[in-house]
């Protein structure tokens, strides 16, 4: 067993004795099932000194199975009610650490440490943006395993020229890179979801020598998808003829679409741009 908390039973009683119910506003969907919380631990690989950061423990499911692994767990809470719930089921572990607030908010300032690594069964409505916001403001992160919608999942594991690969995964890319992703059916939470869910793995990998306004070159090829990427870039305010000369020397083609560009093709771009 890796947490006692992963079945519907023990999830109830916890819930009830603390008079609770899940909350569908903080996207609280409770993980019932011990096998998938099992799964994502032996995905996250985690050494015996990992600080790991997580957002959204709720009652401490997946928090329980990490504490059996991990050197200290540094959490971030939304829900105020569930401050009493932590306190009995992960606190007197005496390794788990409790921040109350919009993780927005509290990373990366307010954790009062440095996280080695970000495993979390995430809120779905600020998924995206949370882990786009640790690999960029939190470098000692080294790996993150997380819970996200499947269709979130599906754009950060996109490829070049897909429909689901867009500016979130190229700027993405730039810090990490997926290796590893499985399939978390409704049936595993309670309240069951409407959607279907997916842990993914990305470990750090930052692309060499990508100048710090590369972020800023795919929003712009991005900004008018359906525009070829140099009328995207002038209409974001890029000068035609600085373009024209980058695209150039870059080696890219002024009339492609930015879906058809790798991560590497921006960076390249963002690199000639930044010469002029």
């Amino acid at each position: 067993m890796y947490s006692y908390l992963a079945n519907m039973r023990a999830t109830r009683e916890v819930l009830e004795r603390h008079g609770l119910a899940t909350k569908h506003r903080l996207g609280q969907n409770f993980l019932v099932n011990d096998d998938v919380i099992g799964k994502i631990v032996r995905l996250a690989d985690l050494p015996e000194d990992a600080v790991v950061l997580e957002v959204g423990p709720g009652i401490g499911t997946l928090s329980v199975a990490l504490l059996d692994t991990a050197a200290r767990v540094v959490a971030v809470e939304a829900d105020r009610e569930l401050e009493a719930v932590l306190a009995e089921t992960c606190v007197p572990s005496g390794r788990f650490d409790l921040k109350m607030g919009d993780a927005l908010k509290v990373i990366p300032d307010g954790l009062g440490c440095e996280p080695t690594a970000f495993v979390s069964n995430l809120p779905y409505q600020v998924a995206a943006t949370l882990i786009l916001g640790v690999f960029q403001q939190l470098p000692s992160v080294r790996r993150a395993v997380v819970m996200v919608q499947a269709e979130v999942a599906d754009r950060i594991c996109a490829a070049p020229g897909s429909k689901t690969y867009g500016a979130y995964t190229a700027k993405l890319a730039l810090y990490g890179k997926v290796t590893g992703r499985f399939e978390v059916g409704p049936g595993n939470f309670m309240p069951p979801p409407h959607v279907n869910s997916a842990v993914v793995r990305i470990d750090r990998a930052p692309l060499e020598g990508a100048p710090s306004g590369t972020p800023a070159v795919i929003d712009a090829a991005f900004a008018q998808r359906r525009k070829t990427i140099r009328n995207s870039m002038a209409a974001s305010g890029y000068g035609k003829d600085l373009l024209d000369s980058a695209f150039e020397r870059a080696g890219i083609s002024p009339t492609c679409r930015a879906e058809t560009l790798s991560v590497e093709d921006f960076v390249r771009l963002a690199v000639m741009l930044d010469e002029q």
